[in-house]
């Protein structure tokens, strides 16, 4: 009776372990910080005509998360604007399908405290994969939680670099 009961409560477990991870596609993509980041970028970018995943992409996000783009208003003003992933998706994935876009990682810098980082990710944007010189370059700043289970975007706070503001050499990337 022993032999049958720990093969059936074996057999329960293996069924519960097979079920979270099915029921769960996109678990590897949160697993660590890196692959975080990197389904980040991936999740965003795509050529002209192709349809993003926004359901990868709200996965990524922590409830109550912001996406916060910063730049300069016709006054001069240094401003913030404040966005939930689908206030997101709403305003800019229509012209990510209609333009091509693709955000790729050329440094980082992470600063990790317990279960917190605040990463600094150096991007240069182009239209298409195989265009050579990027249309704009940039840093992201996200702040990340891991909940000792998968990681969470709790913001990305980003600026565009400009003859102003050109990228510092620390968050360039080192050859």
């Amino acid at each position: 009776m022993k032999k049958i009961t720990i093969f059936f409560f074996t057999l329960l477990i293996s069924i519960s372990i097979k079920t979270t991870a099915q029921s769960d596609p996109y678990a590897s993509k949160v697993k660590t910080l890196d692959s975080t980041i990197k389904t980040l970028y991936a999740v965003i970018s795509g050529e002209k005509g192709v349809e993003r995943d926004w359901k990868l992409f709200n996965y990524l996000f922590k409830p109550e998360a912001k996406l916060i783009p910063t730049g300069t208003n016709k006054n001069g003003v240094h401003i913030a604007r404040y966005m939930s992933p689908q206030e997101y998706i709403n305003s800019s994935g229509k012209w990510l399908v209609a333009n091509g876009f693709f955000e790729k990682e050329v440094a980082r810098s992470v600063d990790r405290f317990g279960n917190i980082a605040q990463v600094f990710t150096t991007y240069e944007a182009y239209k298409s994969e195989a265009d050579k010189k990027p249309f704009m370059t940039g840093i992201n700043s996200i702040q990340m939680l891991y909940d000792n289970k998968r990681w969470w975007i709790i913001n990305v706070y980003w600026q565009q670099a400009s003859k102003q503001h050109p990228i510092p050499a620390k968050f360039k990337a080192k050859n």
